[in-house]
């Protein structure tokens, strides 16, 4: 089964696909690359996220607004979950938990750090978590010219590269070649797109 087929016809809950993963784990690109696979889907949405970084800074394609603005939003309930890290705060509009609740499969680019809110916001989850070889992931990293290889790779070998808690995880090794991961990417929503969802209980 692959991104070309029909919408489903059952009715219910549909299902928050959180991508989680380390930086250089490449979950932008993979997202890209499902993305037009389900391009053709009303029953599949990739989620736009609200970051307080310029929207031409690069990177994922997002809403940059200012921190002022980012906590106006949170106050007015705008986000469904909202966190911070490396600095930044990031949130996903609550647009997104209506979408879920009326049957739609929603893709977020997520953070391991926020899962419990994400568990919260969302009746049913699903973690897509995205890994490389650590060698890859340091490779990937040294290419932006922050960190040397070897503070990396001791960096990365102090880390878990796995989700801690009780989640329902896939996890998709982005280390080789993009067909052969995004082909995985494009497998997991599918077999979710193929399933009827019941809500957890509160």
């Amino acid at each position: 089964m692959d991104g070309s087929s029909e919408p489903r016809s059952n009715a219910g809950e549909g299902c928050m696909i959180a991508v989680v993963g380390p930086s250089g784990a490449g979950k932008d690109t993979l997202m890209a690359y499902a993305a037009q696979a389900f391009s053709d889907r009303s029953d599949v949405v990739f989620a736009r996220r609200v970051i307080t970084r310029d929207a031409s800074a690069g990177g994922e394609d997002h809403d940059g607004v200012c921190e002022v603005e980012f906590e106006k939003l949170n106050a007015d309930g705008r986000f469904a979950v909202s966190w911070e890290a490396h600095g930044l705060h990031y949130g996903i509009p609550v647009e997104t938990k209506h979408a879920v609740a009326k049957g739609t499969i929603v893709i977020a680019n997520g953070s391991r750090s926020a899962l419990g809110r994400f568990r919260a916001a969302y009746s049913n989850l699903v973690v897509i978590n995205v890994t490389a070889r650590p060698e890859v992931l340091a490779m990937r990293l040294e290419a932006r010219g922050r960190e040397s290889k070897e503070d990396i790779l001791r960096r990365l070998n102090r880390s878990s590269l796995g989700v801690i808690g009780d989640y329902r995880v896939i996890t998709i090794d982005n280390s080789g070649e993009m067909e052969v991961s995004g082909r995985a990417m494009i497998d997991a929503v599918s077999s979710l797109l193929s399933q009827s969802f019941i809500p957890r209980e509160k």
